[in-house]
């Protein structure tokens, strides 16, 4: 079975489309799905793999309308959890022409997301299991049900992918925590993807390169760090190599990250392998020049979901 489990959470964004407005000044808002690990599934979809989510919303019409639009990619929702007397998550956004961001996020059903033990033995015989929640890490059930599935997934010899999706504005107060419980995180994992920001916020270093290998040495895994039109930097604690971008006009770059998570991991799950390919600093260039690539097609388009490409558009874009 090639089946990709990405956990965490599903939800919607509300963006203020009123030009360089502050929330408090803003009155037009388009309703988005969001979320990075669900994200991650889409892009598989979308891309011909076979990716399931896990994780929890309100039984609201947001939370329906959200199924759907996994539904619609063709993602298995046998797991997402619509959770009675709950609320779906809301995050409101508005961005200003100095790249300033107004953001209010409520947290709602996610954080009580569980799983029995009958549906984690389901779920480890995924090929990969993705863990790319940017809640997760914050508490709540959620929290418990990450780690005993990364402790479990990796007792069974299972494909671990991370990637850690700091926002700033949630871990207000909390910054030296998130470090704490990601570093937990890294020490289970084959695949690591973070920002440049993340790097060295993570590894405590001054440069991306020495952060890059102190994150790979943490956990003995391969590490992406995305340098967004520079293109993606990965090492395995020795070497490094930066594979480059394609050139494109962006448009909207919402979701590109997830998207190349997403082109990885299913690159990946094609494999016999996943934990041998990974380490093959050749194979590894190819996968990741193939995921920058689906980044890049996102940026060319407006919305996560919607921008995604399907392989015939990969391979066809110019």
């Amino acid at each position: 079975m090639d089946k990709i489990f990405c956990v965490g959470e599903l939800l919607i964004d509300f963006i203020c489309s009123d030009v360089n407005s502050s929330l408090v000044e803003g009155s037009n808002f388009i309703k988005k799905a969001g979320g990075a690990p669900a994200n991650v599934t889409a892009a598989i979809s979308r891309l011909g793999g076979d990716a399931s989510f896990g994780g929890s919303v309100g039984a609201d019409a947001f939370g329906l309308f959200l199924k759907k639009t996994l539904e619609d990619v063709g993602v298995d929702t046998t797991y997402m959890k619509l959770l009675e007397k709950q609320n779906t998550i809301l995050a409101f956004v508005s961005l200003k022409d100095n790249g300033e961001r107004d953001f209010i996020f409520n947290r709602g059903a996610d954080e009580n997301y569980e799983l029995s033990e009958a549906e984690i033995e389901d779920i480890k015989k995924s090929k990969i299991i993705h863990f790319g929640s940017a809640t997760a890490l914050l508490g709540g059930n959620l929290r418990k049900t990450y780690f005993d599935l990364i402790n479990k997934a990796r007792n069974a010899g299972i494909f671990i992918s991370f990637d850690p999706n700091y926002r700033e504005d949630l871990w207000k107060g909390r910054k030296e925590e998130f470090i704490e419980v990601s570093r937990l995180c890294l020490k289970h994992c084959d695949f690591v993807k973070v920002s440049d920001e993340e790097a060295l916020l993570i590894s405590g270093k001054e440069n991306i390169e020495s952060a890059a290998k102190y994150i790979a040495e943490r956990g003995g895994s391969i590490v992406a760090v995305t340098l967004g039109k520079e293109g993606t930097m990965i090492t395995d604690g020795k070497s490094v190599e930066v594979v480059k971008s394609i050139s494109i006009t962006s448009i909207d770059s919402t979701g590109a990250g997830d998207a190349f998570v997403g082109a990885v991991l299913y690159d990946l799950a094609k494999s016999e392998s996943p934990k041998l390919n990974v380490r093959d600093m050749d194979s590894m260039k190819a996968i990741v020049a193939f995921a920058n690539k689906v980044g890049a097609i996102v940026c060319t388009k407006m919305g996560a979901i919607a921008a995604l490409p399907t392989l015939e558009e990969v391979n066809s874009f110019k």
